[in-house]
């Protein structure tokens, strides 16, 4: 057989075992179609009806807790005033729409400022960034602070070295929660690791104010910059 008709009898094969299949199952796969097509609508009709008029919603509701924010009238912006919402509460009303969760990241830096550090925590661990990873840095960064009260300082140390890897666009950010995994690694007595994220500050980010200080630090630790 020539090549040419073996393609054309290969090609015949194929086209028959596609009929064949649909023969045997065309009613599961109309079946899984429609299902397809409902689950696509009911999603479509989800959004449409009820996330994005809750995200609109969500949006009025923070703003005033925003402009609290901005003056640093912290208690009031986490629990609002009785006339207006504070972050706490547009959470929990509208904690599943990207609004509800920018108000876990607000929540999180106000309960990290006023002291109360297991519930700034609770907050940041429950922020996602959905990709904006300048907001999953600061986030990393604030939830690293919380876990240093805590004194939970190898939890820091991660979360420190997270927000200095996720957007190192942002150099001066970034050098300084660095930093702070080597200080903190310095403070709980782990000199190689430390010296280790010394040297790393100072290689990516020789121009920053951190980056300037890390020459320093390693040669308090005994250790070379290479």
């Amino acid at each position: 057989m020539s090549d040419k008709n073996r393609s054309a009898g290969q090609a015949t094969e194929v086209v028959a075992q596609a009929k064949g299949i649909w023969s045997r199952h065309s009613r599961q796969i109309i079946t899984a179609a429609i299902a397809a097509v409902v689950l696509i609508g009911g999603y479509l009709a989800y959004l449409n009806l009820y996330q994005l008029p809750n995200e609109e919603k969500a949006r009025e509701e923070i703003f005033q807790a925003e402009m609290d924010f901005r003056r640093d009238s912290l208690s009031l912006a986490l629990n609002g005033n009785g006339k207006t919402p504070g972050f706490l509460k547009v959470i929990s009303k509208y904690g599943s729409t990207p609004t509800g969760n920018i108000a876990r990241l607000y929540a999180g830096e106000c309960y990290l400022h006023l002291g109360d550090f297991k519930n700034a925590a609770k907050q940041l661990e429950d922020f996602s960034d959905h990709g904006a990873h300048q907001l999953g840095a600061k986030a990393a960064g604030l939830l690293g602070d919380a876990y240093s009260e805590l004194k939970e300082n190898d939890k820091a140390v991660t979360q420190y070295r997270k927000a200095a890897s996720l957007f190192e666009d942002d150099p001066a950010l970034s050098s300084e929660y660095l930093f702070r995994a080597g200080l903190l690694l310095e403070l709980s007595g782990k000199s190689d690791e430390a010296a280790n994220a010394y040297q790393e500050l100072w290689k990516k980010f020789p121009r920053t104010e951190k980056g300037f200080l890390a020459e320093k630090y390693l040669a308090r630790l005994g250790a070379k910059v290479d």
